[in-house]
């Protein structure tokens, strides 16, 4: 279940280790599925304590590459350089000691040596013509890492061979390929709503009565005119007009005694 949510659903794979754990923590492989749901969420520590718990109890040094992002993870990119220069990395397949390769060079990059970090990855498994399971991951950290070191030509020829490698779409070099060449996507998905929307705003238009249109244009205008100056036009109230109806008889009224 954890290795089956682990790409979909981290959080809820990560759960689903916890009560693994309470469940069988004695099992080598309930403690490396645990490390792996943990490292996919990003909690290095959590992952890094049952990644060597699943190393003590198989006696493998499978996970020794994974273990040293995990201190890259946690802010310590010595001690995954420490690691890549450890005995236990000779024991590893050719699969691992790539990945060996990829973690080294990320920790040099961390550590603001860009340089160091090309130098890293260069290798006999670069330079190869054939493709293999890393090669994609392999040519993608070097282009990016040439790119970081403002190798731009370099880095454009890198993702291009790592887009040849990458028959699954892994990487975003593609993506990478297309910003380095001023490339611009656009969504036609979203362009395409704007113009229905710009094509009924016009239809709207259209419909419009030109004599309605004029006649609230001059609602408008009067209603501004007013409000600019509330003293000059102010409706008279009922009381008012009962005032000024009443005064008005009252002069009559004098007018005819005198």
């Amino acid at each position: 279940m954890v290795a089956r949510l682990i790409d979909e659903d981290p959080e809820q794979a990560y759960a689903y280790s916890r009560i693994a754990l309470r469940l069988a923590s004695r099992v080598a492989a309930v403690r490396e599925a645990a490390g792996f749901a943990a490292y996919a969420t990003q909690k290095y520590s959590e992952a890094l304590a049952e990644f060597r718990a699943a190393k003590r109890m198989t006696g493998s040094v499978e996970l020794w590459p994974v273990m040293a992002d995990c201190e890259r993870g946690l802010g310590r990119p010595e001690r995954a350089l420490a690691m890549a220069g450890e005995p236990e990395v000779q024991k590893l397949d050719k699969a691992g000691q790539v990945e060996m390769r990829l973690v080294a060079a990320g920790a040099r990059r961390d550590m603001g040596e860009i340089d160091a970090a090309i130098v890293t990855l260069q290798s006999p498994e670069l330079a190869s013509s054939s493709v293999q399971p890393w090669t994609a991951r392999l040519r993608y950290a070097y282009a990016d890492a040439l790119l970081a070191a403002g190798r731009e030509d370099e880095a454009r020829e890198w993702f291009a061979k790592t887009l040849e490698a990458d028959k699954d779409g892994a990487t975003d070099a593609s993506d990478r390929l297309a910003e380095i060449d001023g490339v611009e996507f656009v969504d036609a998905a979203a362009a395409e709503a704007d113009l229905d929307d710009a094509d009924l705003d016009d239809e709207d238009d259209e419909d419009e009565d030109p004599a309605e249109v004029a006649a609230a244009e001059r609602a408008a205008d009067q209603a501004e005119y007013y409000d600019e100056d509330d003293e000059e036009y102010e409706p008279a109230d009922d009381a008012d007009v009962d005032l000024a109806d009443e005064l008005v008889v009252v002069e009559d009224d004098e007018r005819g005694k005198a």
